[in-house]
């Protein structure tokens, strides 16, 4: 399950106006690899939709069912928002409705030869 926590307004080149719904995922433990010590963070990802701000703002905490993951794509800047240091990433999160889930949970993307 997912939890809508925000949303965000955009304007698209042509000045148009649009909303995304920022969902989160459950508490997940993880491993720093600077310090080697636990840590707890949650997944984040943003959603488009077709809503008006109005209604985005009505669903902020309703749970949804899926799942965010981590997704390869290829190397972009990423900045901190806290630092402002850049930094490359090759991944982003994206979530996935309890459908889509359990199909990619059980696809192999990747042929093997043995």
């Amino acid at each position: 399950m997912v939890q809508i926590t925000d949303y965000k307004t955009y304007k698209r080149e042509d000045g148009e106006a649009f909303n995304v719904l920022i969902v989160q995922g459950g508490v997940e433990p993880v491993k720093s690899r600077k310090t080697g010590r636990t840590y707890l963070t949650a997944k984040t990802t943003r959603v488009s939709c077709t809503f008006d701000e109005q209604t985005c703002k009505s669903l902020i905490g309703t749970m949804l069912p899926g799942s965010i993951k981590k997704i390869e794509v290829e190397p972009y800047e990423f900045i901190i928002a806290e630092t402002g240091e850049v930094i490359e990433r090759s991944h982003r999160y994206e979530y996935f409705s309890e459908e889509e889930s359990i199909v990619k949970d059980n696809v192999i993307e990747v042929e093997e030869v043995f």
